[in-house]
C-alpha cells in the first residue's frame, strides 16, 4: 500500500525564493529520502489554476514514516519557516497503486483537484461532478486534513489550463521543478 504525503505552501520572499528552492530541492529532499519508510519525492510549482504555489509530493510505505524520531527531529522548513505561508501537510491513502504511478515527467505536469474547507460529503458531491476518468482520487487519512480528498493526474506534454467550473473545487496545474527522486 502506498501513502501520499503532500506539502503545499506559498513563499513570500521573492529575493530568497531561488535559494529556498535550491535548499528544498537539494539537501531537504536528500535528508527526507534518507528517513525510514520514505519512497520518493517530487516538487512542483503552480503553472495555472487556483491553489498554493508549491506542492511537494512524497510517497511513503506507512503512516509511521511521519512518526519516526528521525522525521520528527528534522520536520519543517528550518530557517525558511518565516517565509512559508499557507502551509499544509496532508497524508492520503494511495491504495494499491505503486509509488511510481505518482511520477511526472520533467516536461509533463500534475493536475490536482482539492476541496479546501469542505466536509467529506460536500467534497464527494463536488467530485462526482468532475468528469476526469483518469484522475486518481485519494482520501485524506491524516495530518492537517485540509481537503477530505485530493485528485491527482500526471499529464504528459503541454497541459491545458484547468477549466472553470461552477463547483468550489480548487483546480491546479503544477509543473515539475525537480525530477522524481527515490532513495539511493
Amino acid at each position: 500500500m502506498t501513502h501520499v504525503y503532500i506539502v503545499r505552501c506559498n513563499f513570500i520572499a521573492p529575493d530568497k525564493e531561488q535559494a529556498w528552492n535550491a535548499w528544498y530541492s537539494g539537501p531537504k529532499i536528500r535528508q527526507m529520502l534518507a528517513q525510514p519508510y520514505f519512497l520518493s519525492c517530487q516538487r512542483f510549482r503552480r503553472a495555472a489554476g487556483t491553489g498554493r504555489d508549491y506542492l511537494a509530493l512524497w510517497t511513503v510505505e506507512s503512516p509511521e514514516a511521519l512518526k519516526t524520531a528521525q522525521y520528527v527531529s528534522q520536520w519543517g522548513f528550518a530557517d525558511w519557516a518565516p517565509y512559508v505561508t499557507a502551509w499544509s501537510r496532508d497524508l492520503f491513502d494511495g491504495g494499491a497503486r505503486p509509488f511510481r504511478d505518482f511520477a511526472v515527467l520533467r516536461d509533463g505536469a500534475l493536475a490536482a483537484v482539492s476541496f479546501e474547507g469542505m466536509n467529506a460529503d460536500e467534497a464527494n458531491a463536488a467530485r462526482a461532478r468532475i468528469a476526469e476518468p483518469e484522475m486518481m482520487w485519494l482520501p485524506v487519512i491524516g495530518l492537517d486534513r485540509h481537503t477530505p480528498v485530493i485528485g491527482l493526474r500526471p499529464l504528459h506534454g503541454n497541459a491545458a489550463p484547468p477549466e472553470d467550473s461552477p463547483d468550489p473545487a480548487q483546480r491546479t496545474i503544477y509543473r515539475p521543478i525537480t525530477d522524481f527522486r527515490t532513495p539511493r
